[in-house]
């Protein structure tokens, strides 16, 4: 029984050693710090999740802004045209075909804009040789001749505003001198004319006279010259003369070049529905798939989000809308859309969705973008995610997840601390223990020694 006094015997004190320390550490660790890490661990799963919902969410608005009374980008789904040409002479372009109004014009070119160009006789011999002919004046620009080549003499013309020069070899030997307007039209007809500083006209330059070979007194002989003569366009539309220093006009938005003469045409602008079916298609499927997103993490046994009923809630908001009527009567099932009620997915059948706006599309405009009085339910889908409500909410959400993040860390590692501190603490104690047991041990070593001599000397 001696050996058992107060249950210590030889090395008790070598059982509180760091092993012992490191399993408590271990066990108190367990409970304290390991729940704080499995919390951590999961941020980066939900962040994942909050940014696909945030990326489902930001693809149903682009998907439904077209329909909106408050899409900014100048696309309307209702709005669109499609324009076409019958017949020849012209073609079109609008910056905006959903801008014009349905409709037809009857478009009839009278004459098309030409430059004003002007052509030399033949001048024989070397371009650097001299011209010599006086003073040209060239809207209102004047060159000395004298002394001075053909080929600089093109340089200096080619500085007026307005026009070009060129040489132009000849098949016969020899070049003309060629000078035109850069722009067509009577506004850029070009004027050999001198001017007094008063804008009164003089008459054809001498220069000009003489470097197109007319006589000094005959003015009309020199038109022979004008090879092509300066004009604007002319053309009738419904009826009513257009004329332009070019070929285009733009009547109501529609923007008309001419590109024949005496061609006779028709315009027509109609609204075109033929991309709705895709665009409506596309709306249901975006729904959809932020609808699962959504509902496969609520349902989720192993979900990652902290607080769901952020998510419940931005869905239900959706939804509400989605399930409108609008400024009118009627709702999406009206329109070729019908609910699976297993899934909880919109379905959409183009065939009945094309029957239902065979006869127009203003109920379906009423439905989805509505009025500013009485929205419709892409307009309040688009207000309720980028204005007041879902857009907010996971900005919102995103910022109270780096709090709660930020929180864990900071409990964690004073949880770190902490538990360091105790075991510090009782490795200290376990030493002095150590120290305690020894002695104790040694005396109890002396004594057994003794009752060991007593029962010997029996």
């Amino acid at each position: 029984m001696a050996n058992g006094i107060l249950g210590l015997g030889q090395g008790q004190a070598g059982a509180l050693n760091n092993d012992l320390i490191e399993k408590l550490r271990a066990a108190d660790r367990k409970g304290s710090v390991e729940p704080l890490e499995k919390k951590l661990e999961k941020f980066e799963s939900e962040r994942e999740v909050i940014s696909d919902v945030t990326t489902k969410v930001n693809e149903l608005l682009d998907a439904l802004k077209i329909f909106s009374l408050n899409q900014t980008s100048g696309f309307n789904a209702f709005n669109q045209k499609s324009a076409n040409v019958f017949g020849e002479g012209v073609i079109f372009d609008s910056d905006d075909l959903s801008s014009l109004e349905a409709g037809s014009l009857s478009v009839k070119v009278e004459q098309l804009a030409q430059k004003d160009a002007w052509q030399t006789d033949i001048v024989s011999g070397s371009k650097d040789q001299i011209v010599g002919k006086g003073t040209l004046t060239i809207n209102g620009k004047s060159i000395n001749t004298d002394g001075m080549s053909y080929t600089k003499l093109t340089e200096e013309i080619n500085k007026i505003g307005g026009v070009q020069a060129s040489l132009v070899d000849s098949s016969n030997g020899g070049f003309r001198l060629s000078i035109k307007s850069t722009e067509t039209g009577l506004g850029n007809k070009i004027d050999f004319n001198n001017k007094d500083v008063n804008g009164n006209n003089l008459g054809v330059s001498d220069g000009a006279k003489g470097l197109f070979k007319a006589d000094s007194t005959d003015e009309a002989t020199l038109k022979q010259y004008n090879v092509l003569q300066a004009q604007d366009m002319k053309m009738k539309v419904d009826g009513v003369n257009y004329s332009n220093g070019s070929n285009t006009v733009i009547v109501d938005g529609l923007k008309i070049t001419a590109t024949k003469t005496g061609a006779e045409s028709t315009i027509n602008v109609e609204n075109d529905t033929t991309t709705l079916s895709a665009q409506m298609k596309n709306f249901a499927d975006k729904f959809n798939a932020l609808r699962a997103t959504i509902e496969n993490e609520i349902y989720s046994s192993e979900s990652s989000v902290d607080d769901k009923s952020v998510l419940r809630n931005m869905l239900g908001t959706i939804k509400n809308e989605f399930f409108g009527t609008g400024s009118g009567d009627k709702s999406i099932f009206n329109f070729g859309f019908s609910l699976d009620e297993r899934s909880g997915d919109i379905i959409f059948n183009q065939k009945d969705f094309e029957a239902s706006i065979k006869d127009g599309t203003k109920e379906l405009e009423a439905l989805f973008s509505g009025t500013p009085d009485k929205k419709g339910i892409a307009t309040s889908m688009d207000e309720a995610i980028s204005i007041s409500g879902v857009t907010k909410t996971l900005l919102d959400y995103e910022i109270n997840m780096l709090e709660r993040e930020e929180r864990l860390k900071k409990d964690k590692e004073e949880a770190e601390t902490t538990l360091d501190n105790r075991y510090a603490a009782m490795a200290q104690q376990f030493a002095t223990y150590g120290v305690m047991i020894n002695q104790m041990e040694a005396s109890f070593s002396g004594l057994k020694m003794l009752i060991a001599q007593s029962q010997v000397s029996k």
